[in-house]
């Protein structure tokens, strides 16, 4: 993206800026506590270390003990922010208005130098004539009732299909026979796992596919920028929509429009009273799964690469943000045509410290693929399909589908603004020491020296 001078100049300003705001972030509490208040945030990180240790410990202990690290966990945080917060005064506040301003100055620099979340690309395609929707009424604590949307979408010519909340349908079936039936566009008012099935029949057909945000998290509407308060507005894309072609994933057959994951949260949403009592459930199940007397022992090849006994594994359509707190578990793009890998192995309460702490530990495992491969030490394993429990015969090959879906969605949706870059501190420094003196103007001689 070319940039004009002055834009440059302000670019350098801003990156400068940033850096000096975050550095003053760091040095106020000092400047104000003096050895003390070096003391102070030094205790403050060995606190965070310890309360992440005493996290493992409630998770992996049972008892008495499990709940003595609980109250640890809780209250060395607390002791921690208390202490802060009586010891540095205002000192504390400045330092967090401080840190805003580096934010917000480092976003700024950083826009339209390749920090930027890259958009998938829309075209304008004419309304669909059949519109075929299925829609569960028990997905979001009843949204699909709330927000009205079979009325307001019969209004609009849909055939709409409410799941019977006391059966067990099958939504490939129901999607498979409506394309049968003439319908040109597909789409779910429901849970990922819902949309997942329906959208590999419409990429199946190569037809549209509409998502309705009527579940609870709603994480594929998040990254295609719907509006997720209220699903009735996605139901615009059928008189005023764009289409976007993006990834789809795949776990054996089983398609994904977020993730798959493998290992002890697998192990647990296959509970049958994981879903009335999901902490009790996971309290009593962690200890045997993170000790690994029960569970599998996985094994993953992705690439070149192979992570050996992790505890879990997630496998996302596209990868995952993961070097920015502000954009945590949202994925930059749906378009990449590679998979995202995470894998973790905390085996001690030191590891778990470790984890939190560490910039790179190596409890924790980042990597892309276009293919990977899941493998344990039995015939088939637990796997969470989309936040969807299903058992899958082993190896387990997971692999990507690029450009398969075609996504209906709004003209006018809250995220189709262009997002905030990523925060990356290097690429900031060397913007500060460089563009200032790309962007200064050159006086050039009026002769030429002779040689």
């Amino acid at each position: 993206m070319n940039l004009s001078r002055p834009a440059h100049r302000m670019q350098r300003w801003a990156a400068r800026g940033a850096l000096g705001a975050a550095t003053l972030a760091a040095l106020v509490p000092l400047a104000y506590g003096g050895i003390g208040g070096v003391l102070l945030l030094m205790g403050g990180v060995a606190g965070l270390g310890l309360s992440a240790a005493a996290v493992w410990w409630t998770l992996t202990l049972r008892g008495p003990a499990r709940w003595a690290a609980a109250a640890l966990a809780v209250s060395i945080p607390a002791a921690v922010i208390a202490l802060l917060a009586i010891t540095l005064f205002w000192a504390l506040l400045l330092s967090l208005a401080l840190w805003g301003v580096a934010v917000w100055c480092g976003r700024y620099a950083l826009r339209g130098s390749g920090g930027r979340r890259v958009r998938v690309r829309e075209r304008r395609m004419p309304p669909p004539k059949r519109p075929f929707l299925i829609m569960n009424p028990r997905s979001g604590g009843g949204k699909v009732g709330r927000f009205d949307l079979k009325e307001k979408a019969e209004q609009l010519a849909a055939t709409v299909v409410l799941l019977d909340p006391h059966g067990n349908q099958d939504v490939t079936a129901l999607a498979r026979a409506a394309v049968a039936d003439g319908a040109d566009l597909l789409g779910a008012a429901g849970g990922d796992g819902t949309q997942a099935l329906v959208a590999a029949v419409a990429a199946e057909h190569d037809i549209p596919f509409l998502v309705i945000s009527a579940g609870t998290r709603n994480h594929f509407a998040l990254d295609l920028g719907l509006d997720r308060d209220n699903p009735a507005t996605n139901l615009d894309a059928l008189t005023d929509g764009v289409e976007l072609r993006v990834d789809l994933g795949f776990a054996g057959d089983r398609p994904f429009v977020n993730n798959a994951s493998f290992g002890a949260y697998a192990v647990i949403v296959q509970s049958p009273a994981y879903r009335d009592d999901k902490i009790g459930t996971s309290l009593a199940l962690l200890p045997d799964l993170l000790s690994r007397r029960q569970g599998p022992r996985l094994t993953a090849h992705a690439g070149d690469s192979t992570l050996s006994a992790p505890h879990a594994v997630l496998v996302s359509n596209n990868p995952y943000r993961t070097d920015d707190p502000f954009g945590f578990g949202r994925r930059d793009r749906l378009d990449s045509a590679i998979l995202g890998v995470l894998g973790i192995s905390v085996g001690s309460a030191a590891e778990a410290a470790t984890l939190l702490l560490a910039p790179e530990p190596d409890a924790l495992t980042i990597l892309t693929a276009r293919e990977v491969v899941i493998d344990a030490d039995r015939p088939e394993i637990e796997a969470g399909i989309d936040g969807e429990a299903v058992i899958l015969p082993l190896p387990v090959r997971c692999r990507i589908a690029p450009g398969a879906l075609r996504v209906r969605v709004p003209r006018k949706r809250p995220g189709a603004r262009p997002s905030s870059p990523r925060l990356n501190w290097r690429q900031l420094r060397k913007l500060a020491a460089t563009v200032g003196r790309t962007a200064a103007p050159r006086r050039m001689p009026s002769w030429t020296a002779p040689r």
